[in-house]
């Protein structure tokens, strides 16, 4: 699909079969317009949460047997009752993006936990119904990636969320490493912030790496695409830890050259027992 945002993980590829193709840029589309919303800065807070309070609405109809007929809805309505997915998880995505425009700090990293459960282990749980695979196991090695990738992006954009407002990394973790908010204001990448910021990709890193039995467990297909996913989130991780944690003077992104990286480390899994240094 053609995505106006920058990606650092592929949507919908020619990986995925053809069948669930839909339903995956439905599912994207939905996510990516609610997520939108939400981070309009300049738009006032009430003005946002209405807006969001429109998407429950359009769920709420689609879950009493109707069909928006406006755009990301309709398509939204069809991957519903075609591959019957539960309804949930699109309210909890929506009750994440509802905090990121009330909630600019978290104080424990239990806290960014809870969000990562509802914004981005509910499009987890998702695929995972499109693809008929419903044990518990499997799901909670899908929470794992996702919470992961969540991690991944905001060690990758914690410069760009602070011109937002928000702050992801822990308080308890900023006292711990002895950092503090005018630091990040500054963009001031000195020891401490360098120690923090290991800790918190070596933390991501593990999740992701918990996660990669999925992979044997899904469709072939799905699970190349699901070793890509893994790959690049890695990659990006190592990026941050080879600019020692110091993405204020430069946003970690996947070049070309990663991309065959990531091809690679999807045929032929890299072990986990160290971080990429290349």
């Amino acid at each position: 699909m053609s995505v106006e945002h920058y990606e650092n993980f592929p949507v919908a590829s020619w990986l995925v079969p053809a069948r669930v193709r839909p339903a995956i840029v439905a599912i994207y589309a939905f996510a990516r317009g609610a997520d939108d919303l939400a981070d309009e800065g300049d738009v006032p807070t009430a003005v946002r949460l209405a807006a969001l309070d429109r998407y429950v609405a359009m769920l709420d109809a689609i879950e009493r047997g109707e069909t928006p007929g406006e755009k990301p809805f309709d398509a939204l309505a069809r991957a519903i009752r075609t591959h019957a997915l539960p309804i949930e998880p699109f309210r909890d995505l929506l009750s994440a993006f509802r905090q990121d425009v009330t909630t600019p700090r978290y104080a424990a990293f239990a806290d960014v936990l809870d969000y990562c459960r509802r914004s981005a282990n509910p499009v987890g749980r998702l695929l995972l119904a499109l693809y008929g695979v419903s044990g518990t196991v499997e799901r909670s090695a899908s929470d794992a990636i996702c919470t992961g990738l969540q991690l991944t992006n905001f060690w990758q954009d914690v410069a760009l969320d602070w011109k937002k407002g928000r702050v992801y990394l822990p308080g308890e973790d900023l006292s711990r490493f002895e950092v503090t908010e005018a630091q990040i204001a500054e963009g001031r990448c000195n020891d401490c912030w360098r120690a923090m910021m290991a800790f918190q990709t070596a933390r991501a890193r593990g999740l992701l790496e918990s996660g990669r039995p999925l992979t044997r467990r899904m469709p072939w297909r799905a699970g190349l695409e699901l070793s890509a996913v893994i790959a690049g989130g890695l990659r990006i991780l190592s990026r941050i830890d080879a600019i020692g944690g110091d993405v204020f003077r430069q946003r970690p992104t996947l070049a070309r050259r990663d991309w065959l990286v990531v091809a690679l480390r999807a045929l032929v899994p890299a072990r986990p027992t160290a971080p990429d240094a290349a």
